[in-house]
Protein backbone atom coordinates (compact mmCIF):
# COMPACT_ATOMS: atom_id res chain seq x y z
CA UNK A 1 0.00 0.00 0.00
CA UNK A 2 1.28 3.74 -0.63
CA UNK A 3 -1.27 5.11 1.01
CA UNK A 4 -3.10 7.03 -1.41
CA UNK A 5 -6.49 6.71 -2.34
CA UNK A 6 -8.04 7.39 -6.09
CA UNK A 7 -7.48 10.72 -6.42
CA UNK A 8 -3.61 10.34 -5.65
CA UNK A 9 -4.31 11.96 -2.08
CA UNK A 10 -2.96 10.25 1.09
CA UNK A 11 -5.37 8.50 3.40
CA UNK A 12 -4.75 10.39 6.60
CA UNK A 13 -6.02 8.74 10.12
CA UNK A 14 -8.50 11.81 11.74
CA UNK A 15 -6.88 11.24 15.47
CA UNK A 16 -3.64 10.19 16.98
CA UNK A 17 -5.53 8.35 19.82
CA UNK A 18 -8.04 5.82 17.76
CA UNK A 19 -10.66 4.20 19.54
CA UNK A 20 -8.90 0.53 19.56
CA UNK A 21 -6.45 2.89 22.30
CA UNK A 22 -8.91 3.20 24.37
CA UNK A 23 -10.28 -0.39 24.10
CA UNK A 24 -7.23 -1.70 25.38
CA UNK A 25 -7.46 0.48 28.18
CA UNK A 26 -10.88 -0.68 28.94
CA UNK A 27 -10.04 -4.40 28.58
CA UNK A 28 -7.04 -3.68 30.60
CA UNK A 29 -8.93 -2.55 33.42
CA UNK A 30 -11.12 -5.37 33.15
CA UNK A 31 -9.02 -7.71 33.81
CA UNK A 32 -7.27 -5.94 36.66
CA UNK A 33 -10.35 -5.78 38.38
CA UNK A 34 -10.64 -9.15 37.37
CA UNK A 35 -7.73 -10.80 39.22
CA UNK A 36 -8.25 -7.96 41.99
CA UNK A 37 -11.25 -10.29 42.53
CA UNK A 38 -9.53 -13.24 42.66
CA UNK A 39 -7.28 -11.66 45.61
CA UNK A 40 -9.76 -11.01 47.80
CA UNK A 41 -11.04 -14.77 47.57
CA UNK A 42 -8.16 -15.84 47.62
CA UNK A 43 -7.15 -14.03 50.39
CA UNK A 44 -10.09 -14.55 51.95
CA UNK A 45 -9.67 -18.70 51.71
CA UNK A 46 -6.38 -18.22 53.49
CA UNK A 47 -7.44 -16.53 56.44
CA UNK A 48 -5.25 -13.51 56.04
CA UNK A 49 -5.69 -11.22 58.55
CA UNK A 50 -7.61 -7.71 57.89
CA UNK A 51 -4.72 -5.28 57.75
CA UNK A 52 -2.91 -7.84 54.69
CA UNK A 53 -6.33 -8.15 52.75
CA UNK A 54 -6.17 -3.91 52.70
CA UNK A 55 -2.74 -3.71 52.19
CA UNK A 56 -2.49 -6.10 49.26
CA UNK A 57 -5.25 -4.64 46.99
CA UNK A 58 -3.87 -0.89 47.61
CA UNK A 59 -0.33 -2.16 46.48
CA UNK A 60 -2.01 -3.72 43.41
CA UNK A 61 -4.12 -1.12 42.44
CA UNK A 62 -1.02 1.36 43.19
CA UNK A 63 1.25 -0.87 40.94
CA UNK A 64 -1.82 -1.00 38.37
CA UNK A 65 -2.16 2.76 38.06
CA UNK A 66 2.07 3.27 37.93
CA UNK A 67 2.17 1.15 34.81
CA UNK A 68 -0.70 2.67 33.00
CA UNK A 69 0.15 6.37 33.78
CA UNK A 70 4.41 5.32 32.48
CA UNK A 71 2.57 3.89 29.13
CA UNK A 72 0.12 6.84 29.09
CA UNK A 73 2.90 8.86 29.50
CA UNK A 74 5.10 6.85 26.80
CA UNK A 75 2.65 6.96 23.76
CA UNK A 76 1.83 11.01 24.40
CA UNK A 77 5.87 11.56 23.99
CA UNK A 78 5.83 9.18 21.09
CA UNK A 79 2.84 10.38 19.23
CA UNK A 80 3.23 14.51 20.30
CA UNK A 81 6.46 15.72 22.47
CA UNK A 82 9.01 13.69 20.20
CA UNK A 83 7.73 15.00 17.27
CA UNK A 84 7.07 18.50 18.26
CA UNK A 85 10.64 18.78 19.83
CA UNK A 86 12.06 17.97 15.96
CA UNK A 87 9.83 20.29 14.47
CA UNK A 88 10.58 22.98 17.20
CA UNK A 89 14.39 22.20 16.63
CA UNK A 90 14.31 22.25 12.32
CA UNK A 91 12.64 25.61 12.43
CA UNK A 92 14.97 27.22 14.90
CA UNK A 93 17.42 25.56 12.27
CA UNK A 94 15.49 27.12 9.40
CA UNK A 95 15.24 30.81 11.48
CA UNK A 96 19.08 30.97 11.47
CA UNK A 97 19.42 30.19 7.79
CA UNK A 98 19.48 26.59 6.97
CA UNK A 99 17.53 25.47 4.65
CA UNK A 100 19.17 21.96 4.33
CA UNK A 101 16.72 20.64 7.07
CA UNK A 102 14.19 17.63 6.85
CA UNK A 103 12.40 16.23 9.76
CA UNK A 104 11.47 12.56 8.95
CA UNK A 105 7.72 11.14 9.27
CA UNK A 106 6.31 9.58 12.57
CA UNK A 107 4.94 6.78 10.40
CA UNK A 108 4.73 4.67 6.93
CA UNK A 109 3.15 6.12 3.94
CA UNK A 110 0.21 3.75 5.11
CA UNK A 111 -0.54 5.06 8.43
CA UNK A 112 0.26 8.94 8.31
CA UNK A 113 -1.48 10.76 10.74
CA UNK A 114 -2.65 14.90 10.35
CA UNK A 115 0.98 15.54 12.36
CA UNK A 116 2.66 13.16 9.72
CA UNK A 117 0.79 15.66 6.97
CA UNK A 118 2.45 18.69 8.91
CA UNK A 119 6.16 17.34 9.10
CA UNK A 120 5.39 16.74 5.37
CA UNK A 121 4.34 20.44 4.88
CA UNK A 122 7.17 21.41 6.73
CA UNK A 123 9.35 19.65 4.47
CA UNK A 124 7.77 20.97 1.29
CA UNK A 125 7.65 24.95 3.18
CA UNK A 126 11.96 24.60 3.73
CA UNK A 127 12.35 23.08 0.42
CA UNK A 128 10.81 26.30 -1.21
CA UNK A 129 12.30 28.73 0.57
CA UNK A 130 16.06 27.09 -0.10
CA UNK A 131 14.87 27.26 -3.91
CA UNK A 132 13.87 30.94 -3.06
CA UNK A 133 17.19 32.26 -1.61
CA UNK A 134 19.42 30.04 -4.05
CA UNK A 135 17.08 31.79 -6.50
CA UNK A 136 17.74 35.41 -4.43
CA UNK A 137 21.65 34.59 -4.34
CA UNK A 138 21.41 34.12 -8.15
CA UNK A 139 19.43 37.37 -9.03
CA UNK A 140 22.41 39.39 -7.38
CA UNK A 141 25.05 37.68 -9.30
CA UNK A 142 23.13 38.06 -12.11
CA UNK A 143 22.25 41.48 -12.02
CA UNK A 144 25.87 42.29 -11.38
CA UNK A 145 26.92 39.90 -13.99
CA UNK A 146 24.11 42.03 -16.48
CA UNK A 147 25.32 45.12 -14.90
CA UNK A 148 29.25 45.13 -15.46
CA UNK A 149 28.75 44.09 -20.01
CA UNK A 150 27.13 47.45 -20.64
CA UNK A 151 29.11 49.59 -17.94
CA UNK A 152 32.24 47.95 -19.16
CA UNK A 153 31.20 48.76 -23.06
CA UNK A 154 30.42 52.39 -21.52
CA UNK A 155 34.03 52.86 -19.93
CA UNK A 156 36.07 51.34 -22.94
CA UNK A 157 34.50 53.04 -25.71
CA UNK A 158 34.66 56.66 -23.58
CA UNK A 159 38.10 56.08 -23.44
CA UNK A 160 38.72 55.53 -27.00
CA UNK A 161 36.85 58.69 -27.06
CA UNK A 162 38.95 60.67 -24.71
CA UNK A 163 42.15 59.66 -26.46
CA UNK A 164 41.26 61.82 -29.37
CA UNK A 165 43.03 59.73 -31.56
CA UNK A 166 39.54 57.65 -33.43
CA UNK A 167 38.54 59.47 -37.40
CA UNK A 168 34.95 61.08 -37.13
CA UNK A 169 33.85 57.80 -38.19
CA UNK A 170 35.11 55.90 -35.58
CA UNK A 171 33.53 58.43 -33.04
CA UNK A 172 30.74 57.93 -34.59
CA UNK A 173 30.40 54.41 -34.16
CA UNK A 174 31.75 54.80 -30.22
CA UNK A 175 29.77 56.92 -29.62
CA UNK A 176 26.59 54.67 -30.92
CA UNK A 177 28.26 51.39 -28.64
CA UNK A 178 28.33 53.50 -26.17
CA UNK A 179 24.21 54.65 -26.55
CA UNK A 180 23.44 51.45 -27.35
CA UNK A 181 24.73 49.77 -23.97
CA UNK A 182 23.23 52.69 -21.78
CA UNK A 183 20.33 51.98 -23.14
CA UNK A 184 20.97 48.34 -22.30
CA UNK A 185 21.33 49.17 -18.95
CA UNK A 186 18.55 51.61 -18.76
CA UNK A 187 15.97 48.93 -19.89
CA UNK A 188 17.54 46.63 -17.52
CA UNK A 189 16.99 48.38 -14.41
CA UNK A 190 13.41 49.61 -15.45
CA UNK A 191 12.98 45.85 -15.97
CA UNK A 192 14.35 45.28 -12.82
CA UNK A 193 12.11 47.63 -11.17
CA UNK A 194 9.04 46.83 -12.88
CA UNK A 195 9.34 43.08 -11.93
CA UNK A 196 10.64 43.97 -7.74
CA UNK A 197 6.85 46.02 -7.86
CA UNK A 198 4.92 43.65 -9.70
CA UNK A 199 6.36 40.76 -7.27
CA UNK A 200 5.84 42.91 -4.40
CA UNK A 201 2.43 44.15 -5.58
CA UNK A 202 3.57 47.88 -5.18
CA UNK A 203 1.62 48.33 -9.24
CA UNK A 204 -1.98 49.48 -8.72
CA UNK A 205 -3.52 48.28 -12.07
CA UNK A 206 -5.26 50.73 -14.08
CA UNK A 207 -7.72 48.52 -15.20
CA UNK A 208 -10.28 49.21 -18.59
CA UNK A 209 -11.88 47.55 -20.41
CA UNK A 210 -10.56 47.72 -24.58
CA UNK A 211 -10.46 45.66 -27.48
CA UNK A 212 -7.38 43.62 -27.45
CA UNK A 213 -7.67 43.58 -31.46
CA UNK A 214 -6.35 47.68 -32.08
CA UNK A 215 -3.59 46.59 -29.37
CA UNK A 216 -2.53 43.75 -31.18
CA UNK A 217 -2.18 45.56 -34.72
CA UNK A 218 -0.42 48.18 -33.12
CA UNK A 219 2.60 46.39 -31.47
CA UNK A 220 2.90 44.47 -35.00
CA UNK A 221 3.21 47.62 -36.44
CA UNK A 222 6.01 48.63 -33.96
CA UNK A 223 8.28 45.62 -35.39
CA UNK A 224 7.56 46.67 -38.89
CA UNK A 225 11.21 47.32 -39.29
CA UNK A 226 12.59 44.26 -37.80
CA UNK A 227 9.80 41.96 -39.87
CA UNK A 228 11.47 43.53 -42.98
CA UNK A 229 15.26 43.03 -41.73
CA UNK A 230 14.98 39.89 -41.58
CA UNK A 231 12.82 38.70 -44.04
CA UNK A 232 10.18 36.80 -42.02
CA UNK A 233 6.74 36.21 -43.04
CA UNK A 234 4.12 37.61 -40.77
CA UNK A 235 0.51 35.82 -40.31
CA UNK A 236 -1.86 37.52 -38.57
CA UNK A 237 -5.53 36.12 -37.69
CA UNK A 238 -6.98 38.46 -35.55
CA UNK A 239 -10.64 38.72 -34.48
CA UNK A 240 -12.42 42.29 -33.72
CA UNK A 241 -14.23 43.03 -30.60
CA UNK A 242 -12.26 40.79 -28.43
CA UNK A 243 -12.83 43.08 -24.98
CA UNK A 244 -10.88 42.25 -22.18
CA UNK A 245 -10.66 43.63 -18.50
CA UNK A 246 -6.78 44.51 -17.81
CA UNK A 247 -4.01 47.03 -17.67
CA UNK A 248 -3.45 48.18 -21.21
CA UNK A 249 0.35 49.53 -20.79
CA UNK A 250 1.11 46.28 -18.52
CA UNK A 251 -0.85 43.58 -21.53
CA UNK A 252 1.80 46.12 -23.71
CA UNK A 253 4.88 44.99 -21.82
CA UNK A 254 3.68 41.35 -22.58
CA UNK A 255 2.87 41.09 -26.24
CA UNK A 256 6.15 43.27 -27.03
CA UNK A 257 8.03 41.07 -24.92
CA UNK A 258 6.07 37.74 -26.87
CA UNK A 259 7.02 39.30 -30.55
CA UNK A 260 10.56 40.27 -29.60
CA UNK A 261 11.16 36.84 -28.75
CA UNK A 262 9.79 35.50 -31.98
CA UNK A 263 11.30 37.66 -33.91
CA UNK A 264 14.89 37.04 -32.01
CA UNK A 265 14.29 33.42 -32.28
CA UNK A 266 13.18 32.91 -35.64
CA UNK A 267 16.36 32.95 -38.50
CA UNK A 268 15.74 35.19 -41.70
CA UNK A 269 13.28 33.53 -43.82
CA UNK A 270 11.45 32.28 -41.09
CA UNK A 271 7.92 32.88 -39.99
CA UNK A 272 6.27 34.26 -37.15
CA UNK A 273 2.17 33.59 -36.54
CA UNK A 274 0.12 36.09 -34.70
CA UNK A 275 -3.53 34.16 -33.78
CA UNK A 276 -6.26 35.61 -31.36
CA UNK A 277 -9.41 33.61 -30.66
CA UNK A 278 -12.03 34.42 -28.51
CA UNK A 279 -13.65 31.43 -26.80
CA UNK A 280 -16.64 31.26 -23.76
CA UNK A 281 -14.43 32.19 -20.72
CA UNK A 282 -10.90 33.95 -22.20
CA UNK A 283 -10.04 35.73 -25.08
CA UNK A 284 -6.64 33.69 -26.08
CA UNK A 285 -3.59 34.77 -27.92
CA UNK A 286 -0.87 32.63 -29.51
CA UNK A 287 2.60 33.97 -30.77
CA UNK A 288 4.18 31.06 -32.75
CA UNK A 289 7.41 31.05 -34.22
CA UNK A 290 9.48 29.00 -36.76
CA UNK A 291 13.18 29.37 -34.23
CA UNK A 292 15.71 26.98 -32.79
CA UNK A 293 12.43 25.85 -29.96
CA UNK A 294 13.52 24.74 -26.87
CA UNK A 295 14.75 22.11 -24.95
CA UNK A 296 12.36 20.32 -21.70
CA UNK A 297 14.78 21.67 -19.42
CA UNK A 298 14.57 25.74 -20.77
CA UNK A 299 10.90 25.10 -20.92
CA UNK A 300 10.98 24.36 -17.09
CA UNK A 301 13.00 27.21 -16.40
CA UNK A 302 11.69 29.49 -19.37
CA UNK A 303 10.26 31.80 -16.45
CA UNK A 304 13.02 32.27 -14.49
CA UNK A 305 14.10 35.40 -13.76
CA UNK A 306 17.56 35.71 -16.20
CA UNK A 307 16.93 32.80 -17.35
CA UNK A 308 18.50 32.52 -21.21
CA UNK A 309 18.36 29.11 -22.82
CA UNK A 310 19.83 30.12 -26.05
CA UNK A 311 23.05 31.48 -24.97
CA UNK A 312 23.84 32.71 -28.34
CA UNK A 313 21.11 35.36 -28.39
CA UNK A 314 21.94 36.69 -24.65
CA UNK A 315 23.65 39.73 -25.84
CA UNK A 316 20.20 40.83 -27.19
CA UNK A 317 18.19 40.71 -24.06
CA UNK A 318 18.55 40.20 -19.70
CA UNK A 319 16.29 37.24 -18.89
CA UNK A 320 13.60 39.08 -17.12
CA UNK A 321 11.13 39.82 -20.05
CA UNK A 322 9.48 36.48 -19.95
CA UNK A 323 9.47 36.84 -15.99
CA UNK A 324 7.79 39.99 -16.29
CA UNK A 325 5.18 38.70 -18.78
CA UNK A 326 3.99 35.91 -16.28
CA UNK A 327 4.03 38.47 -13.28
CA UNK A 328 1.48 40.45 -15.27
CA UNK A 329 -0.45 37.71 -16.25
CA UNK A 330 -0.79 36.69 -12.69
CA UNK A 331 -1.97 40.62 -11.62
CA UNK A 332 -4.11 40.28 -14.54
CA UNK A 333 -5.55 36.89 -13.52
CA UNK A 334 -4.90 35.35 -16.99
CA UNK A 335 -2.15 32.33 -18.20
CA UNK A 336 0.43 31.37 -20.32
CA UNK A 337 1.58 28.89 -21.51
CA UNK A 338 4.51 26.85 -23.87
CA UNK A 339 4.57 24.19 -26.38
CA UNK A 340 7.44 23.76 -27.94
CA UNK A 341 10.79 21.25 -29.80
CA UNK A 342 13.71 21.50 -30.42
CA UNK A 343 14.59 22.90 -34.00
CA UNK A 344 10.80 23.25 -34.41
CA UNK A 345 9.92 26.82 -32.89
CA UNK A 346 7.65 27.66 -29.82
CA UNK A 347 4.52 28.79 -29.52
CA UNK A 348 3.40 30.75 -26.51
CA UNK A 349 -0.36 30.64 -25.66
CA UNK A 350 -1.77 34.00 -23.41
CA UNK A 351 -5.27 33.99 -21.91
CA UNK A 352 -6.81 36.73 -20.43
CA UNK A 353 -10.45 36.75 -19.13
CA UNK A 354 -13.16 37.70 -21.76
CA UNK A 355 -15.26 40.78 -20.73
CA UNK A 356 -18.28 39.89 -21.31
CA UNK A 357 -20.38 43.40 -22.22
CA UNK A 358 -18.51 46.22 -23.52
CA UNK A 359 -19.62 48.92 -21.00
CA UNK A 360 -21.33 51.83 -22.54
CA UNK A 361 -21.79 49.35 -25.49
Amino acid sequence: MNGRDRNGRYEVKETLFPVSLFAVFLGVLFLMSGIHQGLVVLMNEMGWNQMIQTAVPMIYWAAVAVGLTFFTRKKIKSTYEEPLHMLAEATQQVSNGDFSVYVPTIHTADRLDYLDIMIMDFNKMVEELGSVETLKTDFVSNVSHEMKTPIAVIKNYAELLRNGKAADEEKREYAKNIEEAAERLSGLITDILRLNKLENQRIDPEIEVYDLCGQLEECILNYEEMWDEKHLDLEADIMEGAFVRADRSLMEVVWNNLLSNAIKFTDPGGNVAIRQKISEEYVEVEVSDSGCGMSKESIRHIFDKFYQGDTSHSKEGNGLGLALVKRILILMNGEISVVSREGQGSTFTVRIPKQRKQIGG
